[in-house]
């Protein structure tokens, strides 16, 4: 019995584990060798050893597009889990209908960012400037879209939208192994409103927001979706990811080699930004 279980689990492994090494470990081994070449995405190429990764850091190109990255990642982290946070505590508190809203918010999760990211493209573009002239509004009259500085903002705003849901159902789940024990405790002393959800029940849900938030960190910081339908980059660039700068530059600019090298440091950053949120979080939970 334990030869054929033995034998079982390797059938099922073997063939996942082939496929892992195919489709990402390859690739990946692919990409990191590339980054120090000059390939051009086609044709032959020469080696060129670190010069790739000395001119990323004087690539002012690079430099905005790390800096639009990290700051829509940053406000939208923030924006997603606080929205999240009350959504979740109005949705597991005793209020009618609860499976229907809970189902109405998930929504957005299960379309396309893709999707999602042309419809909100014509909602910015027409259906705004158009209720803003009606309105007699200025600010709403043009296109978000065309605007540096607003852009950026029409971005978070849909990036939001839609991971909202799956942080709320996170938050959810949470907020559900919290013992009703824990509230009844903490109101005989007095823990009501804002002081039972500080002292009670934020730090017994304190592993779900690390959840989410290494969860929407690692997501805005490699947005992609949204910019492709929205803005591609633009107005003048303001808008433009790292990921989609990648992607651009190295598969349609003949960059290959140099955006491969972007994203072996784009990949380590995500890995330590990562490993410091979980570290930071887990001291967290033993302080508390």
């Amino acid at each position: 019995m334990k030869n054929e279980r033995k034998r079982t689990f390797l059938l099922i492994t073997i063939p996942i584990l082939a496929l892992f090494v195919c489709f990402n470990t390859i690739p990946l081994i692919r990409g990191v060798i590339y980054s120090f070449t000059n390939f051009k995405g086609f044709g032959t190429y020469d080696w060129v050893g670190f010069r790739n990764y000395m001119d990323l850091f004087t690539d002012s190109r690079v430099g905005g597009s790390y800096l639009f990255t990290f700051k829509l990642a940053i406000c939208a982290t923030i924006v997603t889990n606080v929205i999240s946070l009350i959504l979740a505590l109005g949705l597991n508190s005793k209020i009618r209908a609860k499976g229907f809203f809970r189902a109405a918010y998930f929504l957005p999760n299960v379309l396309g960012a893709l999707v999602v990211g042309y419809v909100f493209q014509y909602l910015f573009t027409y259906i705004l400037p158009a209720v803003g002239e009606m309105v007699g509004s200025k600010a709403l009259s043009s296109s978000m879209l065309s605007n540096e500085s607003t852009a950026w903002i029409a971005i978070m705003i849909v990036c939001c939208w839609q991971n909202i849901a799956m942080n709320t159902i996170i938050y959810i789940s949470g907020l559900q192994t919290v013992p009703q024990d824990v509230y009844e405790a903490g109101s005989l002393d007095g823990a009501t409103g804002w002081k039972q959800f500080r002292h009670l029940t934020f730090p017994l849900i304190i592993p779900f927001f690390t959840i989410n938030m290494v969860l929407c960190v690692k997501n805005f910081l490699m947005v992609f979706d949204q910019i492709m339908a929205m803005t591609q980059g633009g107005p003048a660039q303001s808008t433009e990811s790292i990921s989609y700068l990648i992607y651009n530059n190295g598969m349609k600019g003949g960059s290959f080699g140099y955006q491969s090298a972007n994203a072996v440091i784009f990949f380590i950053v995500i890995v330590a930004i990562s490993a410091a949120q979980m570290s930071i979080s887990s001291r967290k939970e033993e302080q508390l």
